[in-house]
């Protein structure tokens, strides 16, 4: 195969692996993500993950009693749970990976090394990012921008529970148009919601695509990464 990338950067949700109530891990949805990764590892492609936690708990779930400094904390611990599950599937199918934590937890991942990162997407790991940026008031889309342009990744591929990027929420509206392209300025300036600001901005000044399709459609990750145009891309 003539691979269009090299290195790349898949951004998950926690709610895309969680039970139909978005709560917990469904196993059957984390094993059809670690499917389409073993065909991209196997290919050739090196692979970083960064993963969320709305299905166990997000900064906005704190009640008012809670500082938003601690529930942000509370959320970047959650991505570890996410990111274990992960791991453990894709070594039961085989595939070396490394979780690697932006909070320092020596006993259960390693610690953030943007150097060793790189070296274990050299030797054909799979890296799991957790824990964000390890900043409260960042969200894990900052993550993934931040650790996809210090890996240098060819682009990041935004696996979403919608099917690309749209002028306004097609759940809600009938006449919703969906965008083939959009630029980075035209995804601020819209106010499309794709990604926070500071990941598009990130993007932009590095240069870097993204890349928003449906996680649920078949093998979508495996179709985009093999030249498919699903869903919408972001660039210049």
């Amino acid at each position: 195969m003539d691979k269009k990338y090299k290195r790349i950067l898949v951004k998950l949700s926690g709610e895309a692996i969680g039970n139909d109530d978005g709560r917990g891990i469904d196993s059957k949805k984390l094993e059809n993500v670690v499917n389409q990764i073993v065909d991209l590892h196997n290919q050739g492609i090196q692979i970083g993950i960064v993963i969320g936690a709305g299905n166990f708990w997000r900064g906005k779930y704190g009640d008012k009693y809670m500082e938003r400094t601690t529930s942000d904390y509370m959320g970047m611990l959650a991505t570890v749970l996410n990111a274990l599950a992960l791991q453990e599937m894709a070594e039961s199918k085989g595939i070396q990976t490394r979780v690697m934590t932006a909070i320092e937890m020596k006993q259960i991942a390693e610690p953030y090394i943007r150097r060793r990162a790189v070296r274990h997407l050299e030797k054909g790991r799979v890296v799991i990012f957790a824990c964000g940026t390890g900043n409260p008031y960042f969200t894990t889309d900052t993550g993934a921008a931040l650790r996809a342009n210090e890996i240098e990744a060819d682009i990041i591929l935004l696996a979403k529970n919608i099917d690309g990027v749209y002028n306004k929420d097609p759940n809600k509206y009938n006449d919703a148009k969906k965008y083939d392209e959009v630029t980075y300025m035209q995804s601020i300036s819209e106010e499309l919601n794709v990604m926070d600001t500071t990941a598009i901005t990130l993007c932009m000044e590095n240069k870097i695509p993204i890349r928003v399709f449906a996680l649920n459609e078949k093998d979508s990750i495996k179709r985009v990464v093999n030249g498919e145009k699903l869903g919408t891309i972001i660039e210049r």
